[in-house]
């Protein structure tokens, strides 16, 4: 694993515990170094301090996995100008199984010609930047991380835990990296992407106190009142003001900001619980498993059905 000063200390840690519990149950599964282009202490954005990492230079021979954490722009811009951590990515690259990144560490990624013709991620705050900066990637802003051959990248900060388990779950099956994520309280595949989350914190980010309210409510409550005489009453203005005010702040009109609201809730339940189709689609606020059915189909271009065999976990495809 690789790190520098100002590092985000989550993406080191988190992806580590994965690593040392699958050695758990695997003995000698994974040997862990942490890298730093100096060595020593590393102070990392937390302002704690990470101790003993070995110096780039004294990382020899044919490795398996490197993965690159992220930080903050000045400090990516120092491990890539200024401490070579991307020429020296460039070098190891051609006799390492697979290279990856933690959220921003993905800029390194780039900046050593990994993403070129490569699908990637990034948190998706960064990910326009990314594409802007590497035109050759293909940048998808909606992933929780992206495996394209050799290369993996992974979104935001936690999302760091989701492709180390992806990781153990390729090199040592799923089952070990299920019983790993469940001593984490994780998801083994956290439903939906990106987009469920960011496109509700951006939202929240850029709307008065009221509509932001009103927006948590509303993800809380997916088989609710959603309509806009309802969601007007709530926010006390008029429908009008309220369409208007709520197309301009989010970018999505009401119906279309809830229908989006409502699959993700669905995807949801339909990979983390055995319920029915008709309980999903209730809870979910659809109505009918023919409206789910259809929307479904209209949107994702696949059944519930076959969405639940696809991403659900073992234990919600047991009847409750």
């Amino acid at each position: 694993m690789v790190a520098f000063d100002g590092v985000e200390a989550l993406d080191i840690t988190g992806p580590a515990g994965v690593f040392a519990r699958a050695n758990e149950r695997v003995a000698g599964a994974y040997e862990l170094v942490l890298a730093s282009p100096d060595g020593g202490l590393l102070r990392t954005q937390a302002g704690l301090h990470l101790g003993n990492a070995t110096p780039l230079s004294q990382i020899e021979g044919r490795l398996d996995t490197v993965l690159v954490a992220g930080g903050d722009e000045a400090s990516l811009r120092r491990a890539i100008f200024d401490d070579g951590v991307a020429a020296w990515l460039s070098e190891k690259a051609p006799s390492t199984r697979r290279i990856g990144s933690i959220c921003t560490g993905a800029f390194i990624l780039g900046a050593a010609g990994l993403l070129n013709g490569r699908r990637a991620t990034t948190h998706w705050a960064s990910a326009t930047l990314l594409q802007t900066y590497f035109a050759q990637a293909r940048v998808d802003a909606d992933a929780i991380y992206v495996i394209d051959g050799a290369v993996c990248t992974s979104a935001g900060v936690t999302a760091g835990l989701d492709l180390a388990l992806a990781l153990v779950a390729d090199d040592l099956g799923k089952p070990i990296a299920a019983s790993i994520a469940k001593d984490l309280v994780l998801f083994l595949h956290r439903p939906g992407g990106q987009a469920q989350f960011s496109a509700t914190l951006a939202a929240q980010a850029r709307t008065s106190d009221r509509l932001s309210e009103l927006l948590a409510w509303m993800t809380d409550h997916p088989d609710g009142d959603l309509s806009v005489p309802a969601l007007a009453s709530r926010a006390a203005m008029s429908e009008r003001t309220f369409a208007r005010r709520f197309t301009r702040e989010i970018g999505r009109t009401p119906l279309q900001f809830v229908l989006e609201l409502r699959l993700d809730h669905a995807k949801r339940l339909l990979e983390t619980t055995a319920w029915s189709l008709e309980r999903i689609a209730a809870r979910s606020g659809l109505g009918s498993v023919d409206t789910l059915h259809r929307l479904f189909r209209r949107h994702l271009n696949v059944t519930p059905s076959a969405f639940r065999d696809r991403f659900a976990s073992a234990a919600s495809k047991t009847p409750d």
